[in-house]
Formats: structure tokens, C-alpha cells, sequence
């Protein structure tokens, strides 16, 4: 389905709710992002009305959303202490979206097209193991570190896994129970009673969730106070008080150390990481979309690039494009970029007008939000499906798995990347295919007929060069895509080929296969 079959005014309903549930889920990111990383409070959640509102209109992806990413938090924490403070650390930020504009005019965006399938699927697979063990502490009310902190080793010493561990020696029982609610509530709007009721099905199981946490805390405050919950347990947003707060909020960057070498090599790291994790995410939801739209990637650099400029220069913090927040998009049933810039200007309403109001929804809540937003992403049917695809599909998806739970997202994804290329160059590989086009004149209009005889071996190697060549056959052509002398066509190969079948009718392209593999091995996104 195209995008301009899905970005209509019949998906506004669908947009606005689910963008509520990524504001939700924004909220309490921003502000532990930015916790996190030694930042101001309202530095994180100006990077996220940012990153919601002008990343969102400038970028072509359908679902990803945009603003303060925990991969980052190490890099920001040490380069505000290098740079003197946070003014400085600003310049860098500007300086870095500088660069990803220049990244996205260059064309470095296509290295997106070149992550391996199993590689992708298995960060999705951490990213949501690394959302249970994280968000568990919160819902059971063991607040003892930032809520959107992601990294495998804490400041307190702790990591990961032993903090889940202690965090039950620790457990506060009113957030207990609104968590355990929620989660009960959330798990039983995904059954088939819900999704056979035509008004139930079209409300997002989170709005609901958070409704029903602050009514709960209500009742604890009015009936039991022993059980109510405040504090660390709940969304704390800053308070404006009047004018002369701004000055507080709005920080700008120190133009004087334009001549300082620290700045730009903080620039360039900043532009490097927040780029890779921008192309890993969108090539991610893009799998995850149901409708097969496909992100231009340099597209999506120059839009990062100016959102980080913006962010920088009043005082926000670096920008990515954040699977988090993507992957509760799609969840909550997006259909178009709008719930992104949805989201943006709720963030912004709630900062500047209802702050008191955003301040009563406890954390345990939201945790149960991204607790089911995890499970899916990392679902057992998910690791049994590649480990049937084989070794060479498996062992990269689990290493990459591994590899990320223990250190973070971009070396974990560098392992995984690694391992598939070893793999890959296990096999010999040549030219991906031979393109013959003839052309064929009729009284009414000239078309195409092409065929494409796919090489001996077609590995991931050739998905960028195979998936360029799809996409830009011609309108109402007719095409032979023969793989009669392949010995061995790879998995994300054959990704590529049945998905272009999906989508060749919105081109008019008559498409033939012959001699491609097919069977339950092949997944393709509806």
C-alpha cells in the first residue's frame, strides 16, 4: 500500500490516539534520558517536542519517532564534564546536526540498506528483553535508577540483570498493585473479546491503563494512604512558575568555544552514533510496518540533522530516531507520521500547561506499557522462527541479541554485524543477477518488458544493489525474475523479492518468479 493511500485524513482517529500513548511513553523517557546523562530536566524534553514536531514534518518515515535516546546518555555525560558544561556541550550538539545534514546531502544514508535481517531482528529482540528487565523495577516500585536509562552497566555499580534481581528485595506495594492493574488490563485488551468490540478495539489499551493508574492512586491518597504513591514512583515534570523560570528552561550554546578541537570532536561522535542509531531504527519499524513503506535514508539524515541544530540551539539534547518510541507507535496502532507530530505537541502542552496534572500518572503505569510493548518485540515465536531459517540466519540474530543486553546498542549491533559477515563470506558471491530489458511499443503506450537472472550465490552482500534495482523499475512493465541458475539465494535476499511482490501491483508491474525458493522460511511483512 503506498503512502498516499495511508496518510489520509481517515487515519487522523487512529493517529491521535496512538500518539497519547507515545507521549505517555515520551514523558518519563525525556526526563530519565536526561536525568541520566547529567543534563537539565526540561534538556530532554525540549529534545523531544523537537524531535516530535520538526523531525516529524521534515522526516518521510510513516512510524519512527524522534527525541532523547539512552544510547547516547554515556556520550553526553562525558562530554558536558570535557566541555565545561552544558552551553558547550550545545555548540556540539549544533555542530553535529550540521554534519548530518551534510551526511544526508552526501548520500551516506544507503550503509541502512546494508544491515543484515537477522542483525536487525535480533536488536529488536534485545530491545525488548532490555524494556522487561529495565521497566520491572518500576512497576514494582524500585525506582533507584532513571526511567529511560538502557545501558548494561550502572552508575551505582549495579548492571542490568543484578539490579532486576534486588529490585524485589525493594518493592513498594502500591505501585505493586497499579502495576500488576495494568499489566492484567493491557494483557486482556488484546483478547478477542476486545478486538470483536468495534469501540473497544479502536482505543489503545495504554490511554486506559494510565486513566485507571491515577484513578487507583486517587483512592489510595482519599482511602489508604499507606498505599499511595508519589515521589520517584511518579512523572515529575519540572513546573514553570512564570517568566523568570524560562531562563532556566531555555539554555543556549557557547558560541565562544567555536575554537576549542574538544567541541568538534564531540560533534563528530555525537553525529556518527545518533546517525547509526537513526538508520538502525527506521530500517527497523520498516520491518515492523504493516503496509511495507519503505524511509528514505538520506531523507531522514538531513531532517535529524536539522532537528539536532534546533535542539541545540535552545538547549535540548541530541536527537535519534528511538525504537522505544517507534515500536509503541506501531503498537498503538499508527498509521502515518502524523501520531509522531501528534506527540510532539502533546509533550509541549503538557510542559507548558498541565504539568500538575502530567505529575499525578505513576510510573509503574507506564512501565507496564513498555513491559508489552518488550514482550512483543522479543516473543518467544520469534527466536524459534530463526532458528529454522538455519545457522547462518540464527547465530548472527542470537549473538547480536546477547552481544546487546550485556554492552549497548551499537557495539552489540557491531558483533552481530561481524558474525553475519563471516558467515556471508563463508560463501563465494558474484553479481546478483543479469538485467535484460526490451522494449515494447503498443498503439496506446510504451512498455517495458525486463528480465533478471539472479546469480549463482545472492547473499545480503547484494540486498542493497537488488532491493535499488526493484525499486526502480519502471511503471507498467512486465518482469521475469529468474533464479534458475542460483544455487543458494539468501534469506534477506528472498526478503527483499517477496516483499517487492507485495507491493508491484501499486506500480503496475506484472511480476513472474521462477525457480525462487518459497515456503514458511520466508516472512513477509503485511
Amino acid at each position: 500500500m503506498s503512502t498516499k493511500k495511508i496518510f489520509t485524513k481517515e487515519n487522523l482517529k487512529s493517529d491521535m490516539l496512538s500518539s497519547v500513548v507515545v507521549f505517555l511513553v515520551a514523558l518519563p523517557l525525556c526526563l530519565g534520558i536526561a536525568l541520566a546523562s547529567g543534563a537539565p530536566l526540561f534538556s530532554g524534553l525540549i529534545a523531544g517536542i523537537v524531535g516530535g514536531i520538526v523531525v516529524g514534518t521534515l522526516s518521510k518515515s510513516s512510524l519512527s519517532v524522534s527525541g532523547p535516546a539512552a544510547g547516547l546518555v554515556v556520550i553526553v555525560l562525558a562530554a558536558i564534564d570535557d566541555l565545561g558544561g552544558f552551553q558547550g556541550f550545545l555548540l556540539a550538539v549544533v555542530i553535529a546536526g550540521v554534519i548530518q545534514l551534510v551526511l544526508g546531502y552526501l548520500k551516506a544514508g544507503i550503509i541502512g540498506l546494508y544491515f543484515p535481517s537477522p542483525v536487525i531482528k535480533g536488536m529488536l529482540a534485545a530491545i525488548g528483553l532490555i524494556l522487561i528487565l529495565k521497566q520491572v523495577p518500576h512497576l514494582i516500585g524500585f525506582d533507584a535508577d532513571a526511567f529511560g536509562e538502557m545501558e548494561f552497566l550502572q552508575k551505582d555499580g549495579n548492571n542490568t540483570i543484578s539490579a532486576f534481581l534486588s529490585s524485589f528485595d525493594h518493592i513498594y506495594l502500591g505501585s505493586l498493585i497499579v502495576g500488576l492493574v495494568s499489566l492484567l488490563l493491557l494483557i486482556g485488551w488484546s483478547s478477542k473479546f476486545i478486538k470483536q468490540n468495534k469501540f473497544l478495539k479502536q482505543v489503545p489499551g495504554g490511554i486506559i491503563v494510565v486513566a485507571l493508574g491515577v484513578l487507583i492512586n486517587y483512592l489510595f491518597n482519599s482511602f489508604y494512604p499507606d498505599l499511595s504513591i508519589s515521589g520517584d514512583h511518579m512523572v515529575n515534570i519540572p513546573v514553570i512558575s512564570g517568566l523568570d523560570s524560562l531562563n532556566t528552561v531555555f539554555q543556549f550554546p557557547d558560541f565562544s568555544l567555536l575554537t576549542n578541537v574538544n567541541v568538534y570532536i564531540t560533534a563528530f561522535t555525537l553525529a556518527i552514533v545518533a546517525s547509526l542509531e537513526t538508520l538502525l531504527c527506521v530500517e527497523a519499524m520498516d520491518k515492523l510496518d504493516p503496509h511495507k513503506r519503505r524511509t528514505p535514508q538520506n531523507a531522514e539524515l538531513k531532517a535529524q540533522g536539522v532537528g539536532n541544530i534546533i535542539s541545540g540551539l535552545i538547549g535540548g539534547l541530541p536527537i535519534t530516531a528511538v525504537i522505544v518510541r517507534g515500536s509503541a507507535n506501531i503498537e498503538a496502532g499508527a498509521k502515518s507520521k502524523m501520531s509522531a507530530i501528534f506527540h510532539g505537541l502533546l509533550l509541549l502542552v503538557a510542559v507548558a500547561i498541565f504539568p500538575v496534572i502530567m505529575n499525578m500518572i505513576p510510573l509503574a503505569s507506564l512501565a507496564a506499557i513498555l513491559i508489552v510493548v518488550g514482550f512483543k518485540l522479543t516473543k518467544p515465536a520469534l527466536y524459534m522462527q530463526q532458528f529454522k531459517l538455519g545457522r547462518e540466519q540464527f547465530i548472527p540474530f542470537i549473538t547480536t541479541v546477547v552481544a546487546i543486553l550485556f554492552t549497548d546498542l551499537l557495539i552489540g549491533i557491531l558483533i552481530g554485524m561481524a558474525v553475519g559477515i563471516f558467515y556471508i563470506l563463508k560463501a563465494n558471491y558474484k553479481v546478483p543477477y543479469h538485467y535484460k530489458e526490451e522494449k515494447q511499443v503498443s498503439d496506446s503506450e510504451s512498455n517495458s518488458k525486463i528480465r533478471l537472472e539472479l546469480s549463482e550465490h545472492v547473499s545480503f552482500l547484494n540486498k542493497a544493489s537488488l532491493q535499488l534495482t526493484l525499486e526502480h523499475l519502471p511503471h507498467n512493465s512486465s518482469v521475469i525474475l529468474d533464479g534458475s541458475r542460483s544455487t543458494k539465494i539468501d534469506y534477506d535476499a528472498l526478503e527483499v523479492i517477496y516483499n517487492f511482490k507485495e507491493s508491484a501491483h501499486e506500480k503496475n508491474i506484472s511480476l513472474e518468479l521462477i525457480n525462487i525458493p518459497t515456503g514458511s522460511k520466508i516472512t513477509v511483512n503485511h
